[in-house]
């Protein structure tokens, strides 16, 4: 898309007079570094003995959108039939499949206008705000970083995310931690003891006093003493006890910002990096497209999933993959996935979960260490699917000490099933993948030993109570806690809040209205958060991938929180997102949206300019 000046040379100054530029026919131009083989793909598309194009570019919006330039500026032979080719992996099999099935390209013609629609969108607000908070504040902030000269830049995704990172850190930055104190209680003989927490009840002698913090605790030290001396000599009773067996299945399959923040965790990589690395592995036939939000197969893929299992099982030459693998075929573990909550065709737009295709592993051998180690946890989330759903047992139990209420429950794996490949400590993400070796080591393992046969040895005290009985009160004791700041953001978590950006969301019909719409495209987050970098606005440790915002980013939110504070405001951003998705789906006319962003982008200038 041109810049300003292209329409007019008097544009390449920054003047109020200028703005907004709003262009009624738009202008486009060839980057000059890919100007050469452009010609060529034109000389071929204009060609009069060619009489179908087939479309093959990559199976999203954004890939509709580079196709739909190259034909807008090559002008193809018009007598040739334009067919789109959609696929979901490069395998030789789903290219065929692409290619046999291709539709019309008219029948995309919907997903081409909201791709337009949302690259003039982003112009237009990126060129027109920037230019107008430059100009009106751009000395002000020069000042405050003391630089000569600076401007600011302002994008419609991007200064969402700044808001939401700078509003993070000002609330850790102004949390003060306050103390509070908890009683508990140990119950029972020397050889059965077990403790149980206090927590207020509507009968509790505390209930609505001054004296509480929250729920379990107290305000001051001195009220918790006392408190603990009204109890003494009280009889304790079991008034609950409830058994249970509690199943918990294998977490759904991995989409682009899922993966992303793992692999952050993981790896302690940039999401724009772990793309690039997804990327490789669908050109190399390993994994299916990487750009979806979908986190379920669709039941045609669900149809076929074997072929997927066998491909890895006959042709992936990895040792703990191939013992899941036989596993599953000696335990006779069903893979019918159609009535499970993994196959769901409602909750795919364009494409279904990133999973291993079964074939590419000619190409496996060249991939590096880190491409290798990405590619086996696609492929162990993607079994663990199969596998049956980890039990727990669980006892929960309230003693009544004279109306005050204790509580205690104890919960044990009695069945590892998924978690035989997900295991607890992967699945929570405390050590990197690499770090496997010292998590196997035999300090380690007695460790966790040791925790285990804790909590077993818990639970089966706990097992020989039972309801009604009076139990012996062994002593209480006060536990200082202390209230938490909220965590930051790494580059990783940052992904899944532009994902989840509709729960930021106060009002709740609007919350509603704009469900499944976040912040950005699976396609651009990561582009996203690597600019909010490069213009210096954020800090990425490199280490720990931890965000912050610099000086110059704070600074430049409080500028547009004074000037256009709906852009810092998630539901803008969403709501616009929401408004392009309802274009490709044919839901309102492309007109619409734009008279719209034209009205908004009017109004803007119209309050700043008299405001100033």
């Amino acid at each position: 898309m041109s810049y300003p000046e292209k329409y007019d040379e008097k544009l390449k100054f920054w003047r109020l007079d200028t703005l907004p530029f709003i262009p009624k026919e738009w202008k486009y131009e060839i980057i000059p570094n890919v100007e050469k083989q452009f010609n060529i793909v034109k000389t071929l598309l204009q060609r009069e003995d060619v009489e179908e194009i087939y479309n093959a570019g990559d199976s999203g919006r954004e890939g509709e959108y580079i196709q739909r330039l190259v034909f807008m500026m090559a002008k193809p032979n018009p007598k040739a039939k334009l067919k789109r080719v959609w696929i979901d992996s490069q395998t030789e099999e789903e290219i065929l499949r692409g290619i046999k099935e291709a539709k019309d390209l008219s029948q995309y013609d919907s997903l081409s206008d909201s791709a337009y629609l949302r690259a003039k969108e982003d112009y237009l607000i990126g060129i027109n705000f920037s230019r107008l908070l430059s100009i009106i504040y751009g000395k002000r902030l020069a000042k405050s970083i003391q630089e000569e000269k600076a401007s600011i830049s302002v994008g419609r995704v991007m200064t969402c995310v700044l808001g939401m990172v700078v509003l993070r850190e000002r609330e850790i930055r102004n949390f003060v931690k306050t103390k509070y104190y908890k009683i508990v209680g140990e119950f029972g003989e020397d050889s059965s003891s077990f403790k149980a927490e206090w927590k207020i009840k509507e009968k509790s002698s505390l209930y609505e006093s001054y004296k509480l913090y929250n729920e379990t605790g107290l305000k001051k030290e001195n009220d918790a003493k006392e408190f603990i001396r009204s109890l003494e000599g009280k009889k304790a009773t079991i008034t609950e006890l409830k058994k249970s067996k509690q199943k918990e299945n294998a977490p759904l399959l991995f989409n682009l910002a899922e993966i992303q923040n793992e692999c952050t965790k993981r790896f302690k990589i940039k999401p724009d990096e772990t793309l690039e690395i997804i990327q490789n592995l669908y050109e190399k036939k390993l994994v299916t497209y990487p750009r979806t939000d979908a986190r379920v197969l669709s039941t045609a893929v669900a149809k076929e999933i074997t072929k997927n299992l066998n491909g890895i099982a006959k042709r992936f030459q990895d040792e703990e993959i191939q013992n899941y693998i036989n596993k599953m075929i000696q335990e006779k573990y069903s893979t019918n996935l159609l009535k499970t909550k993994y196959v769901n065709d409602s909750k795919i737009t364009d494409h279904y979960a990133i999973i291993p295709t079964g074939q590419g592993y000619e190409n496996y051998n060249q991939l590096s260490d880190l491409n290798k180690q990405i590619y086996k946890v696609i492929v162990k989330r993607f079994l663990a699917i199969f596998y049956p759903p980890a039990e727990y047992s669980k006892i929960q139990l309230t003693i009544n000490v004279e109306n005050e209420t204790f509580y205690c429950s104890e919960k044990i794996l009695v069945n590892q099933g998924y978690l035989e490949i997900l295991k607890p400590i992967e699945k929570n993400n405390k050590k990197a993948l690499n770090n496997t070796q010292k998590e196997d080591s035999p300090q380690n393992n007695n460790s966790q030993n040791v925790q285990t046969n804790k909590e077993n040895n818990n639970l089966e005290i706990l097992k020989k109570l039972k309801k009604g009985q009076e139990i012996p009160v062994k002593n209480y004791e006060i536990k200082e806690a202390e209230t938490t700041p909220p965590t930051r953001y790494n580059s990783g978590s940052i992904i899944l809040a532009m994902e989840n950006a509709g729960k930021l969301i106060e009002d709740e019909e609007l919350r509603e209205q704009i469900k499944g719409a976040g912040i950005g495209t699976s396609a651009t987050r990561g582009e996203i958060i690597k600019k909010l970098e490069k213009i210096k606005y954020i800090d990425i440790n490199s280490k720990t991938q931890i965000v912050t915002p610099t000086n110059k980013g704070e600074n430049i939110y409080d500028i547009v929180n004074v000037s256009m504070p709906d852009m810092l405001n998630p539901k803008l951003t969403a709501s616009w997102e929401k408004g392009l998705d309802m274009v490709a789906k044919k839901e309102i006319e492309p007109n619409v949206f734009m008279d719209k962003l034209d009205k908004y982008i009017c109004s803007k200038f119209d309050k700043l300019v008299i405001k100033r």
